[in-house]
This record gives structure tokens, sequence and C-alpha cells, in this order.
């Protein structure tokens, strides 16, 4: 244990422990929701689950023992969901493609590690940009959750609509919907895994979901999805602006959950040693992205449901090592997963969109010009509007660009700023 320094932390092997636990109760749900996600998108379901579980693993334990830092790594809420409902049914991408799309952007966040340009970025990159990003993709999971619940459907008339809320299947996602809610409000540990748990429960006993077939089995075959992606089919300057999507996502969401999982435990601090680097946590993120591309699923980035491990008394990476160690469990509960009614699963969407919408509030619109707050808007709602990420990041980088130079403030358009905006442009060019 000396590898972990856990005197010098304040901390002990029992302590992180139960924050593994911790940590494991609060995102377990990303097994199955991801192997819901993932299958919509015509990968097997059973393949999905097994991958999913064993990229957050090796990636959480990979993080643990290389930074030593007490964060979980799975795949991440959002870039999955656009990675099924944007890529592969919206623009029809197959989803070798999707995945080859997915190992490239990883393979440069990796060779960016050795560089400053994530620095770059970040500072490059307005704050209120950064957090319109957050947003407007917490609004498009949330909007994909909804139509999944069936609690929006399509109209003719007016694009969406109210769906049949007196339907049982509507009315079982929506409780589900409000139970978690609540769990998270009262700040329930695992309330997203209790919720998927209850409301599965109610579907099985009124006949709105099978049975499983068993409570445990061993793990699926992860064959049909490993070592499946076209990275050849994916190098083409049309899928430019979508790698880049996927690649500032990435760094927003991995560089957002860090700080605030090391203002919780006082991590990332100047005069901090090489095993409590920021860079070191950053780098097992960019090599666990390449790795779950190849094993078959979407990005994976750092979970802020690692916050609950700290507060639990995380300090190390011996926590990241306990989590890592209690997902060998979701291996072999396939049978359970597979079970779970879809309306059991898709509020979980729908909250994490919640969750990620909040980002809006921490935006001072009362003191903010009317460049960034238009760019702002254009970003969150253009996100969902067009079922598109990439879409409406490249709508308000060019809006920002546009009104910054009308109003002649040239200073506040940096290289940066030109850089991606003159990627966003490709993307309506080649539209």
């Amino acid at each position: 244990m000396q590898r972990f320094a856990l005197e010098k932390h304040g901390t002990n092997v029992r302590t992180e422990l139960i924050a593994g636990f911790t940590t494991f109760l609060t995102m377990m749900y990303i097994v199955p929701v991801n192997g819901f996600i993932m299958a919509d998108a015509g990968l097997p379901m059973g393949a999905v689950v097994t991958a999913t579980a064993l990229i957050t693993i090796l990636a959480t334990a990979f993080n643990g023992l290389w930074s030593n830092t007490p964060v979980a790594m799975s795949v991440g809420m959002g870039l999955n969901a656009y990675f099924t409902y944007g890529l592969v049914l919206g623009m029809k991408l197959p989803w070798q493609t999707a995945l080859g799309i997915v190992f490239i952007s990883g393979v440069i966040f990796v060779l960016l590690s050795f560089t400053k340009f994530r620095v770059w970025v970040m500072h490059s990159i307005p704050m209120d940009l950064r957090r319109a990003i957050s947003a407007g993709i917490g609004a498009f999971i949330a909007f994909i959750g909804l139509k999944q619940l069936g609690i929006i459907v399509p109209s003719k008339a007016t694009l969406v609509t109210l769906g049949d809320l007196g339907s049982p299947a509507v009315l079982l996602g929506i409780f589900g919907l409000f139970l978690t809610l609540i769990l998270y409000l009262y700040k329930v540990r695992g309330a997203f895994i209790l919720g998927v748990l209850i409301t599965s429960a109610i579907g099985w006993a009124t006949g709105l979901g099978k049975l499983p077939d068993g409570l445990l089995s061993l793990p699926a075959s992860i064959a049909p999805i490993a070592f499946k992606l076209d990275i050849l089919s994916a190098l083409s300057l049309a899928l430019l602006p979508v790698i880049i999507t996927f690649l500032v996502t990435d760094m927003f969401d991995t560089l957002g959950t860090l700080t605030a999982v090391g203002a919780r435990a006082g991590l990332f601090q100047e005069g901090d040693d090489p095993e409590k680097s920021l860079e070191k946590t950053l780098e097992a993120d960019a090599v666990a992205t390449v790795t779950g591309s190849l094993l078959g699923v979407s990005t994976t980035t750092s979970f802020i449901e690692s916050a609950s491990g700290v507060e639990a008394g995380g300090r190390t990476g011996l926590t990241a090592v306990f989590t890592a160690a209690f997902f060998i469990l979701t291996l072999f509960m396939l049978p359970i997963f597979k079970a779970i009614p879809g309306p059991a699963i898709y509020p979980v969407l729908v909250i994490v969109g919640i969750l990620m919408f909040t980002e809006l509030g921490k935006m001072d619109f009362g003191n903010m010009d009317l460049a960034t707050a238009s760019a702002a808007f254009f970003t969150v709602m253009l996100m969902p509007l067009t079922y598109s990420i990439t879409n409406g990041l490249a709508a308000g980088f060019v809006a920002y660009t546009i009104l910054k130079t009308a109003q002649g403030k040239f200073s506040e358009l940096n290289i940066g700023v030109w850089l991606i905006t003159a990627i966003s442009l490709i993307v309506f060019i080649l539209h």
C-alpha cells in the first residue's frame, strides 16, 4: 500500500474501500444504460454490456495506479448518445465508422497529452461557451430520453408534441423519472441504480417487462464488436468536425469533472507530486478512450460520480482500484440488465441531461454581452433541435466570431477561437 501513500493523504484501507464501493453504487447505472443506448445503434447488447464493464474496470484501475487519484472512468454519457442517435441513426454512419471516429479522437488526445495544447484550448475558449456546450449536451440527451420514454413524439404540424401520457409504459417512465429525481434530491447513495431497479420491479410485476431468466451468467463475448472499428472510413474531411467535436467535448468533460472532484478532495493543487498530477489523470483518460474504441464502446471519460467516493473519504488511487474491483460483478449480471424495461432505463438520460443543463445557472446573463449570449443560445438550442452536438457547437462558435468581429472586439478572438470557428464552417459547408 506504499504506492498509494495512504498515511500521507490522511486515509486508510477501510476508508478507501468504503469510498470505492460508494463510487461503484453511484455510477453502476452506466453499464445497463450504455448497453441500451449502443444497442439502439445496432450493436449486440450483451457484447456492449461486457465491453462497458471491462473498460470501466481497466480504465478506473489504470487511473488509480497511474495517477493515484480517486477518479473512476467509464463510457461518457452524452457522447454515447451522440454516437448512437447523432452519428449512426442521424448521419446514417455504420457503427464501425463511428468507433473509428472515437479511436482517432482518442489517439489525438493521447498525442496532445505530451503538449500544452489542452491547457491552451481551455484558456482560449471563453468559460461561458464551455458552459453552454455542457448545457447543450444536457438538453440533447434529455431530449433523447424524453423521446425514448414516449413523453414527446413526432408531429407533422409542430415537429414534436406530447405523447400518450395515459399509456402504461409512459406512466411507468414518468414514475421512474420522478422517483429517481427524488432519490437524487435526498442524496441517496446509488439513486440512479435504485431508481432503475425499483421501476423495473414495478414493470415486471405489471407485465410491462419480462422477468430475468436468471440473476447471474457468464459474461457475453465481445467478439462481435471488439476490434471492429473502421478507421479508414473515419478518415475523411467530412467527418473532421465530428472528430474535433468528440475531442473537444471529451477534454471539456474531463477537465470539468476533475476540477469539481479535485476541489472536493484537495487534488491537483500547486506543488502536488507527479502521482497526484492533473496531467497523469488526463493521460489515463486519453488512453482509456483509445482502448474503449478497440473494445467496441464510445468515448471513455472521468465520471463526476467520483465525487461521491471523495465525500466518503476517498483520497488516493486505492479508491479507484476498489471501484474497479466492484465493477467485476457487473460482468456477470447480464440477465438482469437485459430484462430491464426501457421505461426504467431512459429516465437516467433525462436526469443526467438536467444535471448538465444546470451549467447555465453559472452564466451571468445579466452582465453578458449580446455576442456571448447569442452564441450560448445557438449552442444550447441547436444541439437538441438538430440532433447534433457538432451542429450546436459549430453554430455557437460561428455566431460568437461574427458578432465579436462586428463589435470590433478582436482582442477577444484568439487563435483558438478562430481555429474552432474555421473547423465549424466546414460543418456547414459540407452539410
